[in-house]
């Protein structure tokens, strides 16, 4: 399969690997998706395997931009589309009514934990919250800051232990306004019993979400966050697009996504920097990858060794391959915002948010800027799920037959001929349930985990 007329290379749709479409010169760039993924280290034949034995990437250190913008006609469009969602007191939208625990501090999981299996709320365990200082102790404040607002979260129990550097009182400070009704806090070392007056908040939590009941709620309210992990050769033909397709229709009838993994926009920024709407946009989209950039530098690793052993072993060469891929599932929309660690989500449209591509860090930063689920594509599989629901979308029909306990969504038959249109209203109907209610894999199987970034000292 030729993806686009100006590649010199195809895809074995067997296997997902790349085969020269005809003889590749020693220096020469591999083109896949009409961009260059890197060069040729050695003679390539017509018809010969290209892949990391022969192929270098073309990327270097932090890169001068020049604003362009092209709009790409993604036009508004009236929808009719709803789903049955929670309207909360402050008039924000849920798509679960749940109890969550939510600790300041790593020191209180077992205590969390035991509460939870108490109660049936959902608790998170983390390491942090204690010997952290300045912008570590500044992200997991304002991660844990947007799990306390979450919207999913009916009620939220703010469980501390009263001596770590993030105390309550502090954290109080960072969380801001709040309502008494829906959220209560804890310090273990000022009750006797920290587990039996910890049951008896969340019990108080839970008959306050017992006052809510599902509604109609317009697709425009909508937030989806968008992600992928364990890709392959397929991520960029099926899962991906497809996810992108979904984007830009849910952005059409006035909903908002998200797109995350800055280390996987590094050689397709360009196509996302020409689709900020302003040059303020554009401006802060260039510091978020010359930043990121400079971590790596900061650290002493190259900006380039991103694919994983098994990104490899499914077929992508580079870097610039992979974020070819990657960054198709923010469709073609404007990007309208870009969002640092701990922001919440404000702007209807496409968005982008700091952060690495690891997996359940991305889907936490995803979650704490307030998204109601996360639509997270992948080619090897993988269990891994958020605290909001986590949709898998297989890129090939052996992973979604093979994992059918991890997988929710097959977009394969892209690659049997189904048309995109017809996909992407079959996973848009998909969405919709979940945001109705229906769970996810993750959700049955209560795979539930939050991660903080974290660039400093621990004391």
């Amino acid at each position: 399969m030729q993806i686009n007329k100006r590649d010199n290379v195809e895809i074995n749709l067997s296997d997902g690997h790349k085969y020269a479409l005809r003889d590749i010169a020693v220096g020469e760039d591999i083109i896949k998706y009409g961009y260059p993924i890197g060069h040729a280290t050695a003679p390539i034949c017509k018809g010969e395997h290209v892949h990391t034995h022969n192929v270098k990437t073309n990327l270097s250190d932090t890169v001068e931009y020049t604003y362009q913008y092209k709009g790409y006609g993604i036009q508004p469009e009236e929808s009719d589309r709803t789903f049955m969602g929670y309207i909360r007191e402050n008039g924000d939208v849920g798509i679960r009514n749940e109890v969550w625990i939510v600790n300041t501090v790593g020191c209180v999981n077992k205590v969390a934990q035991q509460v939870a299996q108490r109660t049936g709320a959902r608790y998170f365990p983390h390491p942090f919250g204690c010997s952290q200082l300045g912008d570590d102790q500044k992200v997991t404040q304002l991660i844990l800051r947007g799990m306390v607002n979450h919207p999913n979260a009916a009620g939220v129990l703010v469980l501390g232990l009263g001596c770590e550097n993030n105390h309550i009182a502090l954290f109080k400070t960072v969380l801001g306004a709040y309502d008494p009704r829906r959220v209560k806090f804890l310090n273990c070392q000022d009750v006797e019993d920290e587990v039996a007056e910890a049951v008896r908040m969340v019990e108080e939590l839970q008959a306050y979400a017992a006052t809510f009941q599902r509604q109609p709620v317009p697709l425009s309210r909508l937030r989806l966050g968008l992600k992928c992990g364990g890709s392959d050769g397929y991520s960029g033909i099926t899962a991906n697009p497809l996810v992108g397709s979904l984007s830009d229709r849910v952005i059409a009838a006035g909903g908002s996504c998200v797109l995350t993994e800055v280390p996987e926009m590094f050689g397709a920024e360009h196509l996302l920097m020409e689709r900020c709407v302003s040059r303020e946009v554009f401006d802060r989209t260039v510091a978020l990858i010359n930043d990121f950039k400079a971590y790596y530098t900061r650290h002493d690793q190259v900006i380039y060794e991103n694919p994983s052993p098994g990104n490899k072993a499914g077929g992508i060469t580079t870097l610039e391959e992979k974020s070819l891929g990657c960054v198709q599932k923010g469709g073609l929309s404007p990007v309208v915002d870009v969002l640092d660690y701990g922001d919440t989500l404000q702007k209807n449209g496409l968005s982008l948010l700091n952060g690495p591509g690891n997996d359940i860090v991305a889907i936490t930063n995803l979650m704490a800027a307030g998204v109601h689920m996360i639509l997270f594509t992948t080619g090897r599989g993988t269990p891994v799920g958020g605290a909001v629901p986590t949709v898998k979308i297989a890129t090939n029909h052996d992973l979604a037959v093979r994992k059918n306990n991890w997988i929710d969504f097959d977009a394969s038959p892209l690659l049997q001929g189904a048309s995109m249109a017809e996909l992407t209203e079959e996973l848009l109907g998909y969405v919709l349930e979940v945001a109705s209610g229906v769970e996810t894999k993750n959700e049955i199987h209560d795979y539930r985990e939050i991660s903080i970034f974290k660039d400093g000292v621990t004391l």
